[in-house]
């Protein structure tokens, strides 16, 4: 049996919220455990390999995902035709609910960043949901708003901010969203490239190269291939927003 995003069904838990951490900051890490409990009675669980497109953006499908273990990563399309990407979703988000909310059109393309367990819920299926529970629809709809306030606060950040502050800005707040603490600073378990950390922190790729040399140099992060890790997060704070 296939399901609404062409991945094979895995088989369902009898209690499905039980085996699974959720990070406060996630939409179901904010629910108390009977609603939490009741929305992860959505859809169908399945399971992604790495690399694997499950929206893409302009497509018309509306179903939603809610993430139960992995990392996605969100990217859309800039006028000269790169990916730019808009932020990173992990365990106890939503990712493609804006089309299940109003129908339109994908706004972003979601890529899985390794494996990723999600379940796969139909529009119809969460919108009947969410009209029978005004508690989580709450939730949803302060998650909504969080993302697009999240994404108008980095806007205003960035606004006179040189290159350097930007990235460890950028860094930073990867590192305490998703990143898992380790010593005096966190791990960020999923790969992040340079031209990556350059559209987020909207600087040309050259200058990020430049700009993440010195912050290794300070002893704040250390990388590897396709791999970041904070090493001292009070000390890329104090760069971050001295």
């Amino acid at each position: 049996m296939r399901n609404a995003a062409g991945t094979a069904d895995a088989r369902p838990r009898k209690h499905p919220g039980r085996d699974w951490a959720w990070p406060l900051s996630s939409l179901l890490g904010g629910l108390a455990p009977a609603d939490r409990e009741r929305m992860l009675t959505l859809g169908t669980a399945v399971r992604y390999p790495a690399e694997r497109v499950l929206i893409r953006e302009s497509d018309t499908t509306d179903f939603l995902l809610i993430l139960l273990g992995g990392v996605v990563k969100v990217t859309g399309r800039t006028p000269d035709d790169r990916d730019a990407l808009l932020a990173v979703r992990m365990n106890g988000d939503l990712v493609g609910e804006f089309a299940a909310v109003d129908g339109r059109p994908r706004s972003a393309t979601v890529t899985t960043c390794g494996p990723v367990t999600a379940r796969v819920v139909a529009r119809a299926e969460f919108l009947e949901f969410t009209g029978r529970q005004p508690r989580i629809a709450q939730a949803v709809n302060e998650s909504i708003v969080t993302k697009l306030r999240a994404a108008n606060a980095r806007r205003i950040e960035f606004t006179g901010c040189d290159v350097a502050t930007r990235l460890a800005r950028v860094i930073h707040q990867i590192a305490v969203s998703y990143g898992e603490p380790a010593g005096a600073g966190a791990v960020i378990h999923w790969p992040i490239t340079q031209p990556e950390l350059a559209t987020l922190s909207g600087a040309a790729e050259p200058t990020v190269h430049k700009a993440l040399r010195r912050l290794r140099d300070s002893g704040a992060v250390s990388t590897g291939y396709r791999s970041l890790k904070v090493e001292d997060l009070a000390l890329l704070g104090s760069i971050a927003f001295s």
